[in-house]
């Protein structure tokens, strides 16, 4: 249930801002906000360091609205791949090969996939252009902290999504994310040891269906 939650919850869009590449906007959508131009110099700054997260790794510790906590590591291989690997003994294991999220539940023997558009994996998997992002609609800066906020607004991945890093005035570092989904629940992933690695494996970002009787019907 807690892997469900951080993705029906948590990864309203991971992963949710993205503009462009990232997130393909429908011709009604809304104009983007006028920033001003300190907030757009920091969401422009926010996109810079979110687009040099190529290939990365990181520490995950994930706490759901009702206090249940689980941790494990994730690797980010862009574009459109990622992989979290919870700590034993959690059965759960979340991979997106580019276009698709799978859950895998190594207990259940059960793999539930998911449109990456409707996840807020989005963010982190592709470059993204926050300052004309229809999406965004908060910019906070307090000392240390820079904060940004997208909502979505329809479809299945409605509900708001805050990334928060760190700020030395000159380095950003992603600290945690925060997504309350429609109805109003609360999910936080927050990363550490974040760092970037050479060549990751092909085989981190491969989905296994899991199910005993799909396996049987190849």
């Amino acid at each position: 249930m807690i892997a469900r939650k951080f993705i029906a919850a948590a990864l309203l869009a991971v992963s949710a801002f993205a503009a462009s590449a990232a997130m393909a906007v429908p011709p009604t959508a809304p104009a983007p906000l006028h920033f001003s131009a300190a907030d757009t110099a920091d969401l422009q700054r926010v996109s810079a360091y979110l687009n040099s997260l190529q290939s990365v790794q990181g520490g995950f510790v994930q706490l759901a609205a009702d206090g249940r906590s689980a941790r494990g590591t994730f690797y980010l291989k862009k574009p459109g791949r990622i992989r979290f690997e919870y700590e034993k003994p959690n059965p759960t294991l979340i991979v997106a090969d580019g276009t698709t999220v799978a859950v895998e539940n190594s207990d259940l023997h059960t793999t539930n996939r998911y449109p990456i558009g409707n996840t807020p994996l989005r963010l982190l998997l592709n470059n993204v252009d926050l300052a004309n992002d229809p999406h965004v609609v908060s910019v906070q800066h307090q000392p240390g902290v820079l904060a940004v906020t997208a909502e979505e607004k329809n479809g299945p991945a409605s509900g708001r999504v805050t990334m928060n890093f760190s700020d030395t005035g000159n380095t950003l570092q992603l600290s945690y994310w925060d997504v309350v989904d429609a109805k109003g629940q609360h999910t936080t992933v927050s990363v550490s040891g974040l760092h970037t690695v050479g060549e990751l494996s092909p085989q981190l970002f491969a989905i296994q269906d899991l199910s005993p009787f799909k396996r049987d019907q190849r």
